[in-house]
């Protein structure tokens, strides 16, 4: 399967490029504010959801054991980047910007308008993490970079 290529222009789009990066793990020492160009920019290992609903779909389809599954072929992750323009600020809550190494990972994004266009995009972590970038407006894009690779798991999340 070609990799992804999207870009978001208002709240809706990015709910779009949410829904994919759902559970994309990124690492500190992978994201970057450059204030002079007002982007940001970030590379995450997204796990390939639509891949995977669609491996459900097949192995629903098929009543042999494992079948469908083995058809379809295993979980992938992906290598995508992800940039912001028209970026005026950017801030952490509960990140370590220090610790390079740091793993997170991303379980939403969101665009809470203040005055049109302009808004506050927040990227929601597990943990509690937030990082926020206040856009002049919504301008971003996201692009796979290179092949898929087998992924050790499928995230899951316990109900409230």
């Amino acid at each position: 399967m070609a990799g992804l290529k999207l870009i978001a222009l208002d709240g809706e789009d990015l709910a779009v490029l949410s829904v994919h990066l759902q559970d994309a793990v990124v690492s500190v020492a992978d994201m970057t504010y450059l204030p002079k160009e007002h982007r940001f920019v970030m590379l995450a290992n997204r796990f390939d959801w639509e891949k995977a609903i669609q491996a459900e779909a097949m192995a629903d389809l098929d009543t042999a054991p494992g079948a469908a599954a083995a058809a379809a072929g295993p979980c992938v992750r992906r290598r995508s980047g992800l940039h912001f323009d028209r970026v005026l600020g950017a801030r952490v809550r509960g990140i370590d910007l220090r610790n390079r190494q740091g793993v997170l990972n991303l379980l939403a994004l969101h665009f809470a308008e203040t005055d049109a266009p302009s808004g506050t995009v927040t990227f929601l972590f597990s943990g509690g993490a937030e990082l926020q970038l206040d856009v002049e407006c919504m301008e971003a894009g996201m692009e796979d970079l290179g092949p898929a690779w087998d992924a050790k798991g499928t995230p899951c999340h316990e109900a409230d």
